[in-house]
């Protein structure tokens, strides 16, 4: 399976997961839009800096090929459904959270 359909996979994955079955709802609050433009921002600079030095490379037949700061497109598709997978998960099993329910 190429990284480009792994990185697909995982962003409908925690999709999903946020809105279906854990509920959280978090893709619909604007919160989380603000601080994902905040993430997203040092992800492309981190990113940038590991991609064009060659510190990390990436197998051009698995890529689409569409970079954004030397870094390819799937690695920000990856990073947001880390962000949201955790987020999701936090909100719906921390202690804290559940004594508000």
């Amino acid at each position: 399976m190429t990284y480009t359909l792994l990185a697909i996979s995982a962003v409908a994955a925690a999709v999903v997961l946020d809105l279906f079955i854990l509920r959280t709802r978090l893709l619909s609050q604007g919160r989380f839009w603000f601080a994902w433009g905040i993430l997203v921002f040092f992800q492309l600079i981190t990113n940038g800096w590991l991609t064009s030095r060659e510190i990390v490379q990436y197998d051009p037949e698995m890529i689409l090929g569409l970079r954004l700061a030397f870094a390819p497109v799937e690695d920000l598709a990856f990073g947001f459904a880390l962000i949201v997978l955790t987020l999701s998960a936090w909100l719906k099993f921390s202690p804290l959270q559940a004594s508000r329910d």
